[in-house]
């Protein structure tokens, strides 16, 4: 009797690699980590890897890894113990899952990761991920344990597939990597590498890529996103500004944001463009980390704190509605009572909208880490609990500002309720409203009737005729018939 390869596939070498397999992906940290963890699914995809909601049954599971947070590794070694359960489990039943650690826990601690859990199949870091699927076809082929912490010098970007899955209406863009700031509390510089910028032609055909899979709204990404300098097309460096301004005139691009951003690289031409370019929302984070001079200079942040005061008012000046987010470090190794109050003081000079506090944690190998004039945990708390408090009523009355006022909202997905939908502000507020689920994708006047702490609510405001909301007109760079159109009233 003779065998047809295709009643066989698995017969096939090329049909087994892309037979049906299911891969679990957790992500801890920031937006990058989500944008890395997206790329890494898709670079399996031509493997047969398809999302898993669970790791229980996954034929890979991998964790993207943060080392930003406090205890990161000592979490991760937590999730390893139990992962290794379900491992067990299914060797028991015949089958083989591959378990994956990467991100900068994996890239800082990737020798500890192979000693204290030598049943990890493969250990890569941030800059090596374009090499997942050879790493997955060696653990696959029972090769021994993988590990891959290298900085090429190839840029992975040049050899992850072009294709892209945007889930919803908004994407991450990744423009810029590391960072050369060497902050003594950061380990961004040792996990990362230096700063890494993407030529500028390959960003608007990737951003023109997530347009056409239904994206509206980009966020473009970097540790030290305002640092951009990729090469443009006319063989000069472009900066940050000039990336944004080529990114607007991608036929399809409503929204544009950027994170995350350091005070000393938002040049007069950053500024400017968040007064001229009507994408850019007027929402920023830009981390300050503490109001102390003594402090910033601990932290080798390379500003005082009246920089930081004279980079917001130009913001201010360019863009009088511009939102504002940061971050801050209350306890950081030697901080006073007097500095933590000048924290407190820039912080009622500036008037966050939203903001991020954390108690100082030493990261293993930071300068910071070896000081010997750490503060106690219980004053940390209680600086830390005084500090929040303001930028939660600060966040309140922001919120409350927006009650009686017209937003434009992009909604993104449905809402807890039948009937609901939730999107965001240009302030990057989430906001409720009553509309069908065709406006999803689409920016919706809402009229604000209601403030809370951590969202608002109000009602759509729309002109409608024949029950279809009237688009308002397409903005200059939307080509005539190319969703999603501005509903207004």
């Amino acid at each position: 009797m003779s065998s047809h390869p295709s009643s066989h596939p698995s017969s096939d070498p090329i049909s087994q690699a892309r037979s049906k397999k299911s891969l679990f992906v957790r992500t801890y940290g920031c937006q990058m980590n989500v944008y890395d963890s997206e790329r890494m699914t898709e670079s399996l995809a031509p493997l047969g890897y398809e999302p898993a909601s669970s790791p229980d049954g996954a034929d890979m599971i991998l964790l993207n890894t943060c080392h930003i947070r406090e205890k990161a590794s000592e979490k991760v070694f937590s999730e390893l113990g139990r992962l290794r359960q379900i491992k067990d489990a299914q060797e028991t039943e015949g089958q083989r899952t591959v378990i994956a650690v990467a991100g900068c826990v994996a890239q800082a601690e990737g020798a500890e990761i192979q000693r204290r859990a030598p049943y990890v199949d493969i250990v890569l870091g941030p800059q090596t991920y374009h090499r997942l699927p050879e790493m997955v076809a060696r653990a696959t082929r029972a090769a021994g344990a993988v590990l891959d912490t290298e900085f090429p010098v190839e840029s992975k970007f040049d050899h992850l597939t072009a294709a892209r899955k945007v889930e919803g209406c908004s994407a991450f863009l990744t423009v810029q990597e590391g960072c050369d700031k060497f902050c003594t509390f950061c380990v961004v510089p040792y996990t990362r590498g230096a700063e890494v910028s993407r030529p500028v032609e390959d960003l608007t055909a990737e951003a023109r890529t997530l347009v056409a899979k239904g994206a509206v709204e980009l966020t473009l990404l970097g540790q030290n996103v305002n640092a951009y300098h990729g090469m443009g097309p006319d063989g000069g460096e472009w900066g940050l500004a000039k990336l944004i301004g080529a990114l607007a005139d991608v036929p399809g691009i409503e929204r544009i944001r950027f994170t995350t951003s350091h005070p000393l690289d938002m040049d007069d031409a950053l500024i400017a463009a968040h007064r001229d370019i009507p994408q850019l929302m007027p929402y920023l984070h830009l981390p300050v980390q503490a109001g102390s001079d003594r402090i910033l200079k601990a932290m080798n942040r390379k500003h005082t704190a009246d920089d930081y005061r004279r980079v917001i008012d130009k913001l201010r000046d360019a863009r009088p509605d511009l939102a504002l987010s940061g971050d801050f470090i209350v306890g950081f190794p030697g901080e006073t009572e007097r500095d933590f109050e000048d924290t407190l003081r820039l912080v009622r000079d500036v008037e966050y909208a939203q903001a991020y506090s954390f108690k100082y944690s030493p990261r293993p190998g930071t300068p910071a880490s070896m000081a010997h004039s750490h503060v106690d945990e219980a004053v940390k708390s209680e600086r830390l609990a005084a500090l929040q408090d303001l930028l939660n009523r600060q966040q309140v009355a922001f919120n409350r500002s927006k009650v009686g006022t017209v937003q434009p909202v992009l909604f993104d997905r449905a809402g807890k309720r039948d009937g609901q939908l939730v999107g965001r502000s240009p302030f990057m507020q989430a906001v409720h409203a009553d509309a069908p689920e065709r406006l999803i994708g689409r920016v919706v006047d809402v009229r604000i009737e209601e403030a809370h702490p951590n969202s608002l609510a109000g009602t759509v405001v729309t002109d409608v005729v024949d029950g279809v909301p009237r688009s308002e007109g397409r903005p200059p760079n939307r080509p005539e018939g190319n969703m999603p159109e501005r509903v207004v009233a």
